[in-house]
């Protein structure tokens, strides 16, 4: 093991990497901390350790400084948590003169692939003169638990596949305020591309035929690679059923007993703490997102139908059968998508009328953003429903503005409890910020 772990280290060394678009993303190193990136695969993680590696050779750091390990090469396939100090062993065999005399830099890619993993990196945080970075698709990297193995030497970071900002710089378009005539037809235009082909780079560039076809087989290897092979299910045609159910009910209520039912129906045996338990793996593999009713009583929060959505949008088109699902659901998946990357805390709200509004974003436990999605507002009824929707949220949560995202319209509405602007999509996600403070 380690002769193979020492070649694919001196591989990495005469690799080219591939560093793609810069994404709007920072993650700030902390002294005496290794930095956590987890993320959906295929959502630019490797590429971004790429980046920085490039920026760490810009600066002036040795290629031979930089340690790559990618967890997910079938050559690493015998690597255990009891054999992880050879990947140290390893380094210092070839470059025995960097050993407590230069700084190291540690980039470990998917490293969730060996369970038990956190007392390794604990060691070498606190016995190497090192900087480590590591990447994982699974949200257990974020949970207490971890922490506590690490005895707080970790702090994490999400990320999602491309923003629109993101998209925008891959596409080369300016998007910096203010717009011109043109800029803004520009970014009009991409915004189409953007809703088409959604976040994740590899299917940026790709014909619809074979954006599908990635998308497609993205969903596989989540379902099987991260839930299947990473829990041992027992039941596997009943996680793809209950999965592709989702994905067509994406941005709509959902509950356990009807999903337990639903699966019921197709015969399959699966027991309903189950289907709870893969409802929270698709969380954990970072694809699939509930939100849950704002309340201030967890039982109510609980106890309430949730909404299921999707980490991107166009990935719901390429996956769902299509018969249940329509574009004004695409459009608040979008929304959601936007938020989530910003906000960890998401819920929808139902008024004391019974009227619901798509989602409140809490600022520091308290009420911060009230946002409703509404493809078109043309249509009377819908415009009316929509409004005083938002209007009651806005006077129940004492908030003076609140939003509707729309796919093409634009306008303010005076209402009794302040104001609400009615925004494109395009507009909306580029008033959003990159990161929040």
């Amino acid at each position: 093991m380690l002769s193979t772990i020492k070649s694919i280290l001196l591989d990495f060394q005469e690799t080219e990497m591939e560093t793609g678009v810069p994404r709007r993303f920072t993650v700030t190193p902390v002294s005496g901390k290794a930095a956590v990136v987890i993320g959906v695969r295929r959502s630019g993680k490797s590429t971004y350790l790429f980046q920085r590696m490039e920026r760490l050779a810009e600066s002036g750091v040795p290629r031979q400084n930089i340690l790559y390990l990618n967890f997910f090469d079938d050559r690493l396939h015998n690597l255990t948590a009891d054999n992880l100090g050879l990947i140290a062993e390893a380094y210092y065999s070839i470059y025995p003169e960097k050993k407590n005399a230069e700084k190291v830099y540690c980039f470990f890619d998917e490293i969730q692939a060996v369970p038990g993993w956190e007392p390794f990196i604990d060691r070498i945080m606190r016995t190497e003169k090192c900087e480590v970075l590591l990447t994982g698709s699974s949200a257990r990297m974020l949970s207490k638990e971890i922490a506590t193995q690490m005895r707080g030497r970790a702090l994490s970071w999400e990320m999602f596949p491309f923003s629109f900002r993101e998209f925008l710089d891959y596409k080369g378009v300016e998007c910096d305020a203010p717009l011109s005539t043109k800029k803004q037809f520009m970014v009009r235009k991409t915004f189409e591309d953007y809703w088409k082909t959604g976040g994740f780079p590899e299917v940026a560039g790709l014909p619809r035929s074979l954006r599908i076809k990635t998308h497609q087989e993205y969903f596989s290897t989540l379902l099987f690679r991260d839930l299947v092979e990473r829990h041992d299910v027992s039941h596997p045609r009943a996680v793809s059923d209950l999965a592709h159910r989702l994905m067509d009910n994406a941005a709509s209520l959902y509950s356990v007993n009807g999903l337990y039912g639903y699966l019921k129906s197709l015969g399959h045996k699966a027991p309903k703490p189950a289907v709870s338990d893969y409802l929270e793996w698709f969380e954990d593999a970072l694809f699939l997102f509930s939100v849950r009713i704002f309340d201030a009583k967890a039982t109510r929060r609980e106890g309430n139908p949730k909404k299921i959505y999707c980490v991107d949008h166009a990935m719901v088109s390429s996956v769902s059968s299509g018969i249940l699902i329509n574009s004004g659901q695409l459009l608040e998946n979008l929304v959601f998508a936007a938020l989530r990357r910003l906000h960890p805390e998401i819920y929808y709200y139902k008024t004391r009328t019974g009227r619901e509004v798509d989602f409140i974003v809490p600022a520091r436990g308290l009420p911060g953003m009230l946002v409703q999605v509404c493809e078109s507002m043309a249509e009377p009824k819908t415009r009316k429903r929509e409004i005083t929707a938002l209007a009651e949220a806005m006077t129940e949560q004492g908030l003076p503005t609140g939003i509707i995202v729309t796919r093409n319209e634009e306008e303010r509405i005076e209402v009794e409890s302040g104001m609400i602007k009615a925004v494109p999509a395009w507009r909306f996600l580029l008033e959003l910020p990159d990161t929040v403070e």
